[in-house]
């Protein structure tokens, strides 16, 4: 992880997942300028970097890494100025899909305890997904993600395994969602149905589908209609009393 501490900490951590499709990150146009917003408005950003499958780790190897970073966050939390009970993630694209895992199955036993950070609570207290892969359910399983961790003919047991939406409950935290609906890479159906599966929990949630901006779009450029998702995300956060009062002024 590389830490992003604000000048006035808040109180709020938010690990920020960048996309790729398990076969790079992007860091350049999505975490990185995700984290550097983040701190200029005194949260306590931590970018991950995470290991990939096609560079011979495990499948398990990404979801790992999310999960201890979760728990590394919370054990550093009286050091670091952090509320460990306000801890989030965001998600980009396949960042989407291992922030949407770490958020649907926080206690899945991806790793063998290291030491005592991993006593703690790997669950994030609010996630927001923004343009994810979410399903490896067809028809909507034609992405670089799916094969990257599932392989070229996965069978449905392994594919709905890896669906977050297919793990949502009631013990899902508070999801912001975002994606345009001209996104070519990951169909929008992705978030909807996402979306639908945390209406059905009783899972607080809120959904943007913008009419134009396809995929990739980080922080989203001026002029565009995906420029507004940080704003929508602080409101959202805001209203649920995610952060504290005046976040988003």
């Amino acid at each position: 992880m590389l830490a992003y501490p604000p000048e006035k900490p808040d109180g709020t951590a938010i690990l920020v997942i960048s996309g790729g499709g398990y076969v790079r990150i992007a860091a350049r146009i999505e975490s990185t300028p995700c984290c550097r917003w983040l701190q200029s408005t005194g949260v306590s950003a931590f970018e991950l970097i995470y290991r990939l499958p096609p560079e011979g780790w495990p499948r398990e190897a990404p979801f790992q890494d999310a999960q201890r970073a979760m728990r590394l966050i919370r054990a550093a939390a009286s050091s670091q100025a952090i509320n460990p009970n306000r801890v989030g993630v965001i998600g980009f694209s396949a960042g989407g899909h291992l922030a949407g895992m770490t958020s649907v199955l926080p206690d899945q036993g991806w790793y063998p305890p290291v030491d005592a950070a991993d006593t703690g609570s790997a669950r994030p207290d609010f996630a927001a997904l923004i343009y994810p892969v979410l399903t490896m359910m067809p028809p909507y399983d034609h992405t670089h993600s799916r094969r990257s961790i599932l392989g070229e003919h996965p069978g449905p047991a392994e594919s709905a395994a890896f669906s977050v939406e297919r793990h949502v409950t009631d013990r899902t935290p508070p999801t912001f969602l975002a994606q345009a609906a001209d996104d070519p890479i990951s169909p929008v159906e992705n978030s909807v149905l996402m979306f639908a599966a945390l209406r059905a929990a009783h899972v607080a949630a809120e959904l943007h589908i913008f009419q134009s901006g396809r995929h990739g779009w980080g922080m989203g450029r001026p002029g565009t209609e995906v420029r507004a998702w940080p704003a929508l995300l602080l409101n959202w956060a805001a209203h649920n009393a995610l952060v504290p009062p005046g976040a988003n002024e």
